[in-house]
């Protein structure tokens, strides 16, 4: 199996590429951001699998797959995440991903997933798919923009302005308008309160 992966965070791609040489007896490339997914794939291309993280430098979430498959029609991709909310797993298939893995995946549980697809099926956790219903998350959802949403997972997760705009590969301004924004949305009085109500509502 030649696998290309893609994540900002070395922990992480050091982990998963471990996991896919030992027990899968994989061969990994190894890339930090969505650009040099991009150009290894060009580069060294095609691969058995490709798995793109969905919060890295430069994916800007699902618009990231989207643009990687209209490059690479051909080329299997699969998203990989800790953050993003299950529905997101549901998104990425209708966009064309093949699968959706949780970075809370045990080693096994990832191996036997890529294999899965690589076989040509498509694979999302069963976990993942029961939490992804029309539920009151989605009512909620509707009122947001793609990247809205992105941006409010981020501060439901804590992640600083900063944090988010290097996540989403963003002007830390651009984020800053989006908060006020969604404090505008939620009837919030800061970035801590629209977070609450978010949670309150289910969005993670």
């Amino acid at each position: 199996m030649r696998i290309l992966l893609a994540d900002d965070h070395g922990m992480v791609r050091d982990t998963i590429s471990a996991y896919l040489e030992t027990e899968g007896r994989a061969v990994v490339v190894a890339v930090e951001n969505f650009h040099e997914a991009m150009k290894a794939l060009n580069n060294k291309g095609p691969f058995d699998l490709v798995l793109l993280d969905f919060s890295m430098p430069g994916m800007n979430g699902l618009d990231g797959l989207s643009d990687a498959i209209k490059a690479h029609p051909d080329q299997p991709f699969a998203m990989l995440s800790g953050t993003a909310p299950n529905r997101i797993a549901q998104e990425a298939v209708e966009r064309g991903a093949i699968g959706y893995l949780p970075k809370s995946m045990t080693a096994k549980s990832l191996v036997n997933a890529v294999r899965f697809m690589i076989a040509g099926e498509t694979f999302v956790p069963a976990s993942v798919l029961a939490d992804s219903g029309e539920t009151q998350e989605t009512e909620f959802s509707k009122q947001l923009s793609l990247r809205e949403r992105q941006v409010l997972t981020g501060l439901c997760h804590g992640r600083s302005n900063k944090e988010i705009a290097r996540d989403l590969d963003l002007q830390e301004v651009t984020i800053k308008l989006h908060v006020r924004t969604l404090c505008k949305k939620l009837n919030a009085k800061n970035r801590t309160q629209a977070a609450l109500i978010a949670k309150d509502a289910g969005f993670e």
